[in-house]
């Protein structure tokens, strides 16, 4: 089974495995509120990588409702925030809680992430929905001896409407079950000079693009769908102008790259077939990130709530300028018209390059991440300590220290200039994009 420390270090997921092997654990670390909101953190990152034909697209789907639901499961009991209801693209009703009896909000957001998560993640294994129900179990048995029984049903009750609520309006987003069409056999293209073609090298040999009508589903926020499309450089060949120096920039940085270089191209690739996302990256930001402060459950959820609402609509905003503009990447550019025998550094995802979809959501998530906890704020990404050195690229996969979350969105970029698979242009008009989408997410009105 592949390597994923950050699951395997926390206690409860321990717990959890240990109930698979059929041991006892006796003493068992008392949780925090925050633990609560941290471990379901934990098994959404578990269920996007260990779900098959998954893809960075859906995935940012799943953490948009699966951080939502969380913060709309707890919210009415903290006067300090405000609901999405009403905030949100279509989003104009949600249970209400009866403000004339108690609830605990740990429970209520136990059961709202229990439930969002089999729903949204329909097609994962009976052994994954296992390790949800176990995590919802553990966490339940912890909670329940403080509580009456009647107010920790209707709390359960409560979070599971939240979550049901959330699920139905889901499915009228445009990316309902998507991963049953990832890639769409029967649509044609247009064919025009510099448009995206299948190369030979690539991650993967469709020769059909994934996910061609993502960029016409329903962003989270209205603020987010109405964006213009960003500026792109004409079409040339001729050398020296600015189109052809996009590729020359490229392929001189392959014929010179570093082997710190290369680390950074392979550490940010994070195939879906192997890892969490891109997506699940910039969640795994945000636990990082909580980790070392001591929140409270609102305020660890309103983080997941707008890293999710962010990452998502960068997705669809991304999708949408990709399939407009339908650009080529380096690798049909650079054999025509520089060097035949170029070959990328990393293989070429399936789908048009402009913008750069690791540079949009990177630089929302950066942007989410600094208006939580600031500009300074240093860290070290685990995410996939331990891989096996890729022997074909001659790299290990070394751990990344940063002193800031831009400092990771930037080098997050940069891997994919590395990697030879997108152009400057293409990450800079994406760190652009991700920190406009993320800043109308940080502008809704989270608090009274």
């Amino acid at each position: 089974m592949k390597k994923m420390k950050i699951l395997y270090g926390s206690a409860i997921i321990g717990l959890v495995l240990a109930c698979f092997l059929g041991c006892e654990q006796t003493e068992t670390k008392k949780l925090t509120a925050q633990d609560v909101a941290l471990e379901w953190a934990k098994m959404s990152l578990y269920i996007t990588q260990y779900t098959p034909a998954n893809s960075p697209t859906f995935a940012s789907r799943g953490f948009g409702y699966v951080g939502l639901a969380m913060y709309e499961s707890v919210v009415q009991g903290f006067p300090s925030n405000i609901s999405m209801q009403g905030q949100l693209n279509g989003l104009d009703s949600l249970p209400q809680a009866n403000a004339q009896v108690s609830y605990d909000w740990v429970l209520s957001l136990n059961a709202a992430q229990a439930s969002i998560l089999k729903s949204i993640y329909v097609q994962t294994s009976d052994e994954n929905k296992l390790r949800i129900d176990s995590l919802e179990a553990v966490i339940y048995d912890q909670f329940k001896s403080e509580l009456d029984v009647v107010v920790a049903e209707r709390s359960i009750a409560f979070g599971k409407s939240i979550a049901e609520a959330i699920f139905e309006w889901s499915k009228t987003d445009g990316g309902h079950r998507g991963y049953l069409k990832n890639f769409d056999k029967k649509m044609t293209y247009e064919s025009k000079l510099g448009s995206w073609k299948p190369p030979l090298f690539a991650q993967s040999f469709s020769h059909h693009p994934l996910h061609p009508h993502w960029g016409e589903n329903r962003t989270f926020l209205k603020s987010n769908t109405s964006l213009p499309l960003p500026e792109f450089t004409p079409y040339d060949t001729v050398p020296g102008s600015a189109y052809y120096q996009e590729f020359i920039q490229v392929y001189e940085k392959d014929l010179n790259l570093t082997q710190k270089e290369k680390e950074a191209a392979i550490w940010w690739g994070d195939d879906p077939d192997a890892t969490f996302t891109p997506p699940g990256h910039s969640y795994y930001f945000a636990i990082l990130a909580m980790e070392k402060q001591k929140l409270s459950v609102i305020q660890c959820s309103e983080v997941f709530a707008k890293m999710g609402l962010a990452t998502a609509d960068t997705f669809i905003k991304c999708w949408k300028w990709k399939y407009h503009f339908f650009t080529e990447r380096p690798n049909t550019f650079i054999p025509k018209f520089i060097d035949k025998e170029w070959e990328s550094f990393w293989p070429d995802p399936p789908f048009p390059s402009f913008p750069s979809g690791h540079a949009i959501q990177a630089a929302a998530a950066a942007t989410i991440l600094e208006n939580s906890f600031g500009k300074e704020f240093q860290f070290t990404d685990r995410a996939h300590e331990g891989r096996a050195r890729d022997e074909v690229k001659d790299t290990d996969f070394v751990i990344r220290s940063f002193s800031s979350f831009w400092e990771a969105a930037k080098e997050t970029a940069d891997s994919r200039f590395y990697g030879g698979i997108h152009t400057p242009q293409d990450n800079r008009v994406g760190l652009e994009q991700g920190v406009k989408i993320a800043q109308n997410v940080t502008a809704l009105q989270w608090k009274r």
